[in-house]
């Protein structure tokens, strides 16, 4: 089973490509460690934290920096069953993340303190999903 943690150069690159300057959502899908694997070195590594427990305090430590740039989360939800899909792949979390625009995203993720924080979700996460959508396409109340 492959398991994703950061963008890979071809998929950042389209990211990049696209339009920056319209709003965007992101589908975030997260599974977590079952023990948060820190660099030894690091303040929180002997803290004996479950993954869920390092995603907490990344979303602690980077909440104000996705919070300054203009993102919220629009919609969050607990993991049941895969209807469609492969059976081995199980989440612990999903939620889509509002930016205004993906110059936002990108402010965000270049920001300095942010880089201090996305260690924690590196410890935290196993494997995970990261999907952009244009908000303002497919609305309505038809398929």
């Amino acid at each position: 089973m492959d398991c994703y943690l950061d963008p890979g150069e071809a998929g950042f690159a389209a990211f990049k490509a696209l339009p920056r300057d319209q709003p965007i959502h992101m589908l975030n899908l997260l599974r977590f460690r079952d023990r948060a694997e820190y660099p030894a070195d690091h303040p929180n590594a002997e803290k004996g934290w479950t993954g869920r427990q390092a995603y907490a305090e990344y979303g602690r430590t980077s909440g104000p920096i996705f919070q300054r740039v203009g993102g919220r989360i629009v919609w969050r939800g607990a993991f049941q069953v895969m209807v469609i899909g492969p059976e081995d792949r199980q989440w612990d979390d999903g939620f889509v993340a509002e930016y205004p625009t993906s110059a936002a995203f990108l402010e965000m993720i270049t920001d300095a303190e942010y880089r201090k924080a996305v260690v924690n979700r590196t410890a935290a996460v196993i494997d995970s999903r990261l999907i952009r959508f244009n908000p303002g396409k497919g609305s309505g109340n038809g398929f």
